[in-house]
């Protein structure tokens, strides 16, 4: 939701420092962000942390964890939602099949690709 800095991370999600020292270390050691120094003038150096592409493509399945917990828990940060940034349109996660067609999760059957279909 935009935070790049340490102090936006611990202010947005009102944890210790330690802890989201910690998070964000496995989030670089993962490979989901990017460690980026900066310095303020008179300051110290300093992170900016920032996703990489492949942390940017959990963004789908975040998605859908967030709307399956404002479907089914109760927040105190109350729903999330997501817009189309060029006009403003919501858009969700959802499954599609090839042709863009969304398909209903009753319909989905999940199976484990065999080494010929990869």
């Amino acid at each position: 939701m935009g935070a790049t800095r340490f102090n936006e991370f611990r202010t947005a999600l009102a944890i210790a420092s330690n802890l989201l020292s910690a998070r964000l270390a496995k989030l670089v050691d993962a490979g989901l962000m990017v460690s980026v120094p900066y310095q303020e003038p008179a300051q110290r150096v300093r992170h900016s942390y920032h996703l990489t592409p492949s942390g940017a493509e959990l963004a789908v399945a975040i998605s859908a964890l967030q709307r399956w917990g404002d479907d089914h828990l109760r927040s105190e940060y109350g729903p999330v939602a997501r817009y189309r940034a060029r006009d403003g349109r919501l858009v969700s996660a959802r499954f599609v099949d090839e042709s863009g067609t969304v398909v209903d999760n009753a319909d989905i059957e999940i199976t484990r690709l065999s080494e010929e279909n990869n």
